[in-house]
């Protein structure tokens, strides 16, 4: 039990996912392992998908809590059980980028038109006009179905303008555990390579 926390707390830690926010590339119920050695030394990436702790308030109250029973608490200390309190999004701008939405039905970043095989189909770019710039040592963070998204957008008005803090990193969606038939590392996407550095 020992190693599993150490684990946990260095290296890896097992999620699921409680809504569709980020369908199709995240389902409901999947099970994935977050990464956290993937940011020893480096920085969070554009289009990297992050578990974060709640920035305050982006949680309904019924995936805010914690385990309620000793059982529940114990499995969550070693990975097993799911930890409440925590989002997975995608990142969309780090500190310095200017994000805008939506100039011909596209997001831009630091003037680069983004195309994002990853939505939803049926989902728009954004609901919520923005024009922002990401302050250092924050991100500007979306999910992939925009529509069901509790995300940097909708949070706008919000105290820290909808950014999120880097260090509220948990780490980076790394492997689909479960179902097994969609069982498979977490693929990155190429869709912000051509962004300018700000």
């Amino acid at each position: 039990m020992v190693m599993a926390v150490v684990v946990k707390s260095l290296f890896v830690q097992a999620f699921y996912i409680p809504s569709g926010s980020m369908e199709p590339t995240m389902l409901v119920n999947d099970k994935i392992l977050v990464q956290k050695v993937s940011y020893w030394g480096g920085d969070v990436k554009r289009g990297d998908i992050v578990v974060f702790d709640d920035p305050g308030g982006w949680l309904g109250p019924e995936n805010s809590s914690r385990p309620g029973n000793v059982v529940q608490r114990s499995l969550e200390k070693i990975g097993l059980f799911p930890s409440g309190g925590h989002l997975i999004k995608r990142v969309i701008g780090v500190g310095g980028d200017h994000v805008v939405c939506c100039k011909g039905g596209r997001l831009t970043v630091n003037g680069t038109a983004i195309d994002e095989p990853y939505l939803k189909d049926d989902t728009s770019t954004a609901e919520t006009p923005f024009d922002v710039t990401v302050p250092a040592g924050r991100l500007w963070v979306m999910g992939d179905n925009r529509g069901n998204s509790e995300a940097s957008p909708q949070h706008m008005g919000d105290p820290g303008g909808g950014f999120i803090r880097d260090s509220t990193v948990v780490g980076k969606a790394w492997l689909r555990l479960w179902p097994i038939g969609r069982a498979g590392f977490v693929d990155g996407t190429s869709a912000f390579d051509d962004v300018p550095k700000p």
